[in-house]
């Protein structure tokens, strides 16, 4: 079958990630009454604006690489459906997810799913870059579990 995928394509979904977060997080934020969770949503979309500039300064190092490990059938097929599932690969979601948000109790579970789908996303990308950029995946996984943090904790205080 041979590889789905190449590390820049796994790059390029992690953009679009970070895209789609960036719009769901400043469009939910256009509806949102609650201040907190606007300035906690704006602040997040700054930050998936970060994410996106990162990726694609990897870009041009990750296209000259190839992985060194064979990977499976059942490998590529797993990435393959993990980013199929990922609702945030897709373009211009952000935008129309965001759409069905209503309050902010809604806002914050969305958020809550995209940052832990992000998350096992950029996981299991850090076998399609090389060794090197590995690091830059781990930090931005570090950023995406302290988003996921501050939601849970907005979550608590707000909506349980």
């Amino acid at each position: 079958m041979g590889n789905i995928f190449s590390g820049s394509e796994i790059v390029e979904m992690a953009v679009e990630i970070e895209k789609n977060g960036r719009d769901f997080y400043n469009s939910a934020a256009l509806v949102l009454k609650d201040k907190n969770v606007k300035d906690i949503f704006k602040y997040l979309a700054s930050q998936e604006e970060k994410h996106i500039k990162v990726f694609e300064g990897m870009l041009s190092a990750v296209k000259k690489y190839e992985p060194v490990k064979a990977y499976t059938d059942e490998y590529f097929s797993y990435i393959k459906a993990l980013s199929e599932e990922h609702v945030f690969t897709k373009k211009k979601k952000g935008k129309e997810i965001a759409k069905t948000v209503k309050d902010g109790k809604r806002a914050v579970e969305l958020g809550l799913s995209f940052e832990r789908d992000s998350i096992l996303f950029y996981y299991e990308m850090k076998n399609f870059v090389p060794e090197s950029e590995r690091n830059i995946i781990d930090g931005l996984m570090k950023e995406e579990q302290m988003h996921l943090r501050k939601l849970s904790l907005l979550r608590k205080r707000c909506y349980a």
